[in-house]
């Protein structure tokens, strides 16, 4: 079993390298090699298998092309330029979230190979006029250019399951926080920052109301579940290959109130409230209900309430002193 993760220098990418590690097989085979790539090479982690790291450009087909040779089982497909960036930087964001995905997918249908290919989606392909709560039937009706990015990329990955060219399957991420390390240009973003800078004794800003809603999973439940999605039996995934994965819908007060329950009453007090137009008006255009029925059908897996999110950040990803 070959692994390949494009976008293997994310946080989640890493930690998901981490996961397969540990676990040394997937789809009931042992693997016997993982790759990581990303725009620089990232680290890599110790293993029973060999692991190779590399610098690859998606928005470049023959860097694409030297990278996958058809030895790839499963491949992961993460890498993206968030969201807000998306909206900052069209050319940018038009570059990497839809035409290097087309790269992937091109190189995997002239290959033949059909490799398992899990791609990674968001929530933002929903928007405007749709239902609430949001079920998995909800036709996509993004209202930024990275959602329309994302909703054209399901659209592909379904195509080209549909063709044989890929064993396909699309998971629209919730919110993942608490993300470990620094704020990154996501409008999201915040809504990491104002749990980990706090447990880490800094001081971070809110720039929404404490009744702004969203819809969260933590770190270790998304990893949890892009490994289970990979092993999915495609027969299972029905006509659609885009599933939405489980989350919470909380408010930034109930998160707060979780953190709280578990770090104390000091962490809190760190959170400055200073309200940012532009980041509001993209997050107020994401919706924050979902009925997550097809991936709970599936097994995949919900945390159990925020204070989770908040223990597994001071377990796994809290900075040493």
């Amino acid at each position: 079993m070959n692994v390949l993760i494009i976008g293997g220098g994310g946080f989640l990418g890493t930690k998901l390298a981490h996961a397969l590690t540990a676990r040394a097989e997937l789809r009931g085979r042992p693997i016997t090699g993982l790759t990581l790539v990303d725009l620089s090479a990232p680290d890599t982690p110790d293993a029973p298998f060999d692991v190779a790291s590399k610098a690859v450009d998606i928005t470049d087909p023959d860097s694409v092309a030297s990278l996958i040779d058809g030895s790839n089982d499963v491949i992961y497909l993460l890498a993206a330029v968030v969201s807000a960036h998306a909206e900052a930087d069209f050319e940018t964001g038009m570059n990497v979230n839809l035409h290097g995905v087309l790269n992937v997918l091109e190189r995997c249908r002239a290959l033949e190979s059909a490799p398992v290919l899990v791609f990674t989606s968001s929530l933002a392909v929903f928007g405007g006029d749709v239902p609430d709560p949001i079920e998995d039937w909800t036709i996509p009706n993004p209202q930024t250019s990275y959602g329309v990015q994302k909703a054209i990329g399901e659209q592909l990955v379904n195509d080209y399951s549909r063709r044989g060219f890929i064993d396909g399957r699309t998971l629209r991420l919730p919110t993942i926080s608490v993300r470990p390390g620094k704020p990154n240009r996501a409008a999201s973003s915040f809504m990491s920052s104002i749990i980990r800078e706090p447990l880490n004794g800094q001081e971070a800003v809110c720039p929404v109301d404490p009744d702004f809603e969203h819809y969260y999973l933590s770190p270790r439940r998304c990893v949890e579940n892009l490994v289970r999605t990979a092993e999915l039996d495609a027969g299972d995934l029905g006509q659609s290959r885009t599933i939405t994965l489980p989350g919470q819908t909380l408010t930034v007060q109930q998160m707060i109130d979780a953190m709280t329950r578990v770090a104390g009453p000091e962490p809190a007090k760190l959170i400055r409230w200073e309200k940012q137009p532009e980041v509001e008006k993209i997050v107020r255009g994401w919706r924050s209900k979902y009925n997550a029925r097809k991936a709970q059908a599936l097994g995949l897996v919900n945390d159990d309430g925020f204070e989770d999110n908040v223990r597994a950040y001071l377990e796994d990803d809290l900075p040493s002193a």
